[in-house]
């Protein structure tokens, strides 16, 4: 049985991971974090992280930026494994998780899909054989709710691919105050938001008079919240360091 702290309980994300742990035999949540506290939960929920003494095998994160400081410091004190799977992140915070992991076993990724994560390995591999040949834009389309733009997900798509080229790439986001030719270097990066789309990705490889595109669509939140799940009972009882998807699906 793996013990799941959910920090951010109260959120969107929160409650479908509750209601997912709830009909999974292999793990169950001992205790909620948040701020808010007008739902009825059916573990104890807590304001201030320190009140919980209990035993807790990891803790799942899917709140706020401005939570991580405080978040991985009780994860030290604990010594517990955490799943940081909140967006819009800033580099020194990753950094901070970098940090944290010389301590405690850490868990980050910007998508928690399965499909998003197969995705990006297929983009790597188009990218290794299209290289040279083929310009590379990446669009990402979200609810009209979400903040960050361009999405997380968006930029480690343009990063693994920006790992895979011999050369190091342009980041260009949209093109209105961009008033020239593409660059052969450029990775275009667009955002939309609008209703309640839910996340979609694309990544196109545009040739001479070909085009390649990779797609990923996602309909609910539920296949965030099954990676998130899984990616708690893989990180139960695991050493102190810094996991991803990439373990996860290997593992598998």
């Amino acid at each position: 049985m793996t013990r799941i702290i959910m920090n951010g309980c109260n959120g969107k994300m929160g409650r479908v991971i509750t209601r997912l742990v709830e009909e999974d035999a292999e793990c169950e949540i001992v205790a909620g974090f948040d701020i808010n506290d007008n739902f009825e939960n059916t573990y104890p929920v807590f304001s201030d992280p320190e009140e919980f003494m209990g035993e807790a095998d990891v803790v799942i994160d899917f709140s706020h930026p401005s939570c991580l400081d405080a978040l991985l410091s009780y994860c030290k004190r604990r010594n517990l494994p955490v799943i940081i799977a909140t967006t819009g992140l800033s580099a020194e915070q990753k950094e901070k998780m970098q940090e944290a992991s010389n301590e405690i076993p850490v868990f980050f990724s910007a998508n928690m899909s399965l499909g998003i994560n197969l995705l990006i390995s297929l983009a790597k591999k188009a990218t290794k054989l299209l290289e040279g040949n083929f310009d590379i834009e990446i669009v990402e389309r979200h609810h009209n709710q979400k903040i960050d733009a361009p999405s997380g997900t968006a930029l480690a798509i343009a990063d693994a691919i920006d790992e895979t080229l011999s050369y190091p790439a342009e980041y260009v986001y949209d093109r209105h105050s961009v008033r020239r030719k593409r660059k052969p270097t450029e990775i275009g990066i667009h955002a939309v938001r609008g209703g309640t789309i839910v996340g979609d990705h694309e990544v196109i490889f545009a040739g001479n008079d070909e085009v390649i595109e990779l797609k990923h669509s996602a309909y609910s939140k539920e296949v965030f919240a099954v990676g998130a799940i899984r990616a708690a009972k893989y990180m139960k009882a695991k050493g102190a360091g810094m996991y991803d998807m990439n373990d996860l699906i290997s593992a598998l």
